[in-house]
């Protein structure tokens, strides 16, 4: 998986990194038992600070999707097999529905930011 990060969005690069693998898991590219980049290597590809991937892997692992080994990396869990279909295809209908009334994607992710709170 290519991760990348924009220092100018407005996200924080350590939810621009768990957003990345949470659409990974959702759109089935990382499956259970995937191994991603230590902490530090992906710090080191990205020219981020250490503890910017760190806080991203914490509240991956925290949502369950991901288990931290010592030694070991960071490591996709069996929550990862959990079918994400439905929700594909309400996000696919969403996304069309928006396009239809010629809203701006940012406006599209506001009101479904709001919509989750």
């Amino acid at each position: 998986m290519l991760f990348t990060s924009d220092p100018s969005a407005p996200e924080p690069l350590f939810e621009q990194l768990a957003v990345q693998v949470r659409s990974a898991v959702a759109r089935g590219e990382l499956t259970a038992g995937t191994r991603l980049p230590s902490a530090r290597e992906l710090a080191g590809l990205l020219g981020v600070n250490l503890h910017t991937v760190l806080r991203a892997y914490q509240e991956l692992r925290d949502e369950g999707l991901l288990e931290l080994r010592r030694g070991r990396g960071a490591v996709i869990t069996a929550r990862a097999q959990q079918d994400y279909l439905p929700l594909r295809e309400a996000i696919d209908h969403l996304v069309s529905v928006s396009r239809r009334l010629g809203l701006a994607p940012v406006t599209t992710a506001a009101l479904t930011r709001e919509a989750l709170r």
